[in-house]
């Protein structure tokens, strides 16, 4: 039982550790939000492109070269030949020889101040090597948009470049 304090016989009041508690989780709690804002503004996110809400206005168009695209007979080939650090676009063979025009896009999903843009330029067998050494390691899509008799394409295929060296016998 607790005794009342008197006079002459004054109790010592219980220290409360619920005010203290509460100020120290929102302090935490502070930091913490601090931190994270800190975390994120360091690390900015890039859109999948510069003009992405353009691009997906237009993107009916990209349907349509995709499916005319899909209807050829063979499709574009993408290959990488990591003892050489090639990448090697070949086109389907009814194209070798046509008059088409086009560029291919090497483009880094995780940093976009990697991507490149090339003049898409066959030879008579339809094939183009690009020299890949000096793209980082890890994924690639490789787009490729050419225009043969007034009708687009497009084909895009994923690309994993790796720095392993071969070493012949």
């Amino acid at each position: 039982m607790k005794q009342a304090s008197t006079p002459g016989n004054p109790t010592k009041p219980s220290w409360n550790p619920w005010p203290f508690s509460i100020i120290a989780f929102f302090v935490v709690a502070l930091l913490g939000c601090g931190t994270f804002v800190a975390y994120c503004s360091r690390h900015p996110a890039d859109l999948i492109t510069a003009n992405y809400y353009e691009d997906e206005v237009r993107y009916q168009g990209q349907i349509d070269r995709l499916q005319r695209t899909q209807q050829r007979a063979q499709q574009v080939e993408v290959a990488y030949d990591s003892a050489r650090k090639l990448l090697t676009i070949a086109l389907p063979p009814e194209l070798s020889g046509a008059r088409l025009s086009g560029q291919v896009q090497l483009y880094r999903p995780s940093a976009a101040n990697l991507d490149r843009q090339l003049k898409l330029e066959p030879d008579a067998m339809g094939h183009q090597a690009i020299g890949a050494s000096a793209l980082e390691p890890g994924l690639w899509r490789v787009r490729v948009s050419w225009t043969v008799d007034q009708q687009e394409y497009f084909a895009e295929q994923k690309v994993i470049v790796d720095r392993r060296t071969v070493t012949g016998k």
